[in-house]
């Protein structure tokens, strides 16, 4: 499952043992995974770490699982999502279809079981996801995370990276100097910070390939200048 070492896995459980071997397990293939112990923490990590994956229980204080995931379905339908659950009825399994839910997983929780689900997962992200065109003879490969001029591979520093795999998800508008606060640098971040590595970026593509929108953030220019 080499597919999953770039992607970011949430796992929410309030059972901590369950989460923590789950988690363990996990990181054998990816190296971004992250945990949570309720609803509302979920929907936390969720807005802080943008989860290409999330798994989660039903039954939890605070914010039980579907609560949680419709709470997440409102802004976003492309994320994917697990369901691990002790019980399963009709009721439930129309909810899971309408809340566009990848699979569900009975517990308790075993590799057969996971690994099948996890590459259905991959299998929707390869499917959604393409090569992105910058501006000029650029291109974003943006499942593999790897920038091309032409045939060749450009190499960029962690932030570069981040900066640019978040500009490219959220093309169609100006991503926000709190978004790259909150996603890249975990609210340490500094106006100095996010504009040396923009700056970096721009030298190794072009000064016109990312925009700056005055008192907001930075907005990416396809191959279109859109």
């Amino acid at each position: 499952m080499k597919e999953l070492k770039n992607l970011k896995i949430l796992y929410i459980d309030d059972e901590s043992f369950i989460r923590e071997n789950a988690v363990d397990y996990l990181s054998l293939y990816c190296d971004n995974v992250y945990e949570a112990n309720n609803g509302l923490d979920g929907i936390e990590k969720y807005e802080k770490f943008k989860p290409d994956i999330i798994i989660t229980d039903i039954k939890m204080p605070k914010l039980n699982g579907l609560e949680m995931i419709k709470q997440i379905r409102k802004n976003d339908k492309k994320t994917k999502i697990i369901i691990a659950t002790a019980f399963i009825d009709v009721d439930f399994l129309l909810i899971a279809v309408e809340l566009g839910l990848i699979k569900y997983i009975e517990k308790p929780i075993t590799q057969d079981k996971l690994l099948p689900a996890l590459k259905l997962c991959i299998e929707d992200i390869i499917e959604e996801n393409s090569i992105y065109k910058i501006d000029g003879n650029f291109t974003f490969d943006t499942f593999n995370k790897t920038l091309f001029n032409k045939n060749k591979k450009i190499l960029l520093a962690k932030k570069e990276l981040l900066v640019l795999d978040l500009l490219i998800k959220n093309h169609k508008r100006a991503v926000g100097f709190s978004e790259f606060d909150s996603y890249i640098w975990h609210g340490e971040m500094s106006i100095d910070a996010i504009r040396t590595v923009v700056r970096d970026l721009r030298s190794k593509i072009s000064k016109e390939s990312i925009k700056s929108i005055s008192g907001i953030g930075y907005k990416i220019i396809d191959n279109q200048g859109i």
